[in-house]
């Protein structure tokens, strides 16, 4: 029979096991926790984007182009910020879904 301290014990045990998976690729996750591996090759995606922009902005600043090195930056700088920002959203959702009403 599942007890309540065995459903306890398992929703901490599969928490800490979710937290220690690829804590860096993380940042580049559109979703909060990479749990499957489709959200670890989209996070490997993003984060081979945004160095190809940062490289592509160092050469084109090599190159003096420096209008084009300053909008490749500022893109560069965007991508993480919007990954944030739809985390943050889809961390919102989930925590709306979760709440149940009390009569439940």
């Amino acid at each position: 029979m599942i007890t309540r301290s065995k459903l306890v014990e398992q929703l901490r045990d599969y928490q800490v096991r979710s937290q220690h998976k690829c804590p860096p690729l993380a940042v580049f996750s559109p979703k909060p926790l990479l749990s499957t591996w489709s959200d670890v090759a989209l996070a490997v995606s993003w984060t081979l984007l945004f160095i190809a922009l940062l490289l592509s902005s160092y050469i084109t600043l090599y190159l003096k182009r420096y209008f084009v090195s300053s909008i490749i930056l500022c893109l560069g700088i965007l991508l993480p910020i919007r990954l944030r920002i739809l985390r943050q959203s889809l961390a919102r959702k989930r925590d709306r879904r979760l709440m149940l009403p009390l009569s439940m």
